[in-house]
């Protein structure tokens, strides 16, 4: 992807909002997605897999972080 911004899901502090992270993942990868469906290019697929995979390993940690909070009593700030 050309403007593909790495989002470190292990180095990313509970306190940062969580919501716009994931709005910049899944517009990261627009543009790969529209080049895989609608144009069908291949290299395209490979990295909108490659971002699936990474936004999948957000949603587990973003998914361990709520229930941790949840379990604590805390509510994130």
């Amino acid at each position: 992807m050309e403007n593909e911004t790495t989002t470190s899901v292990e180095t990313a502090a509970p306190t940062t909002n969580r919501y716009e992270e994931l709005k910049r993942m899944v517009e990261a990868m627009e543009a790969d997605f529209v080049r895989f469906y609608s144009q069908g290019n291949k290299a395209a697929g490979t990295r909108v897999r490659a971002a699936m995979q990474e936004l999948k390993n957000f949603a587990q940690t973003v998914r361990t972080e709520v229930q941790s909070m949840k379990n604590e009593g805390k509510t994130a700030s």
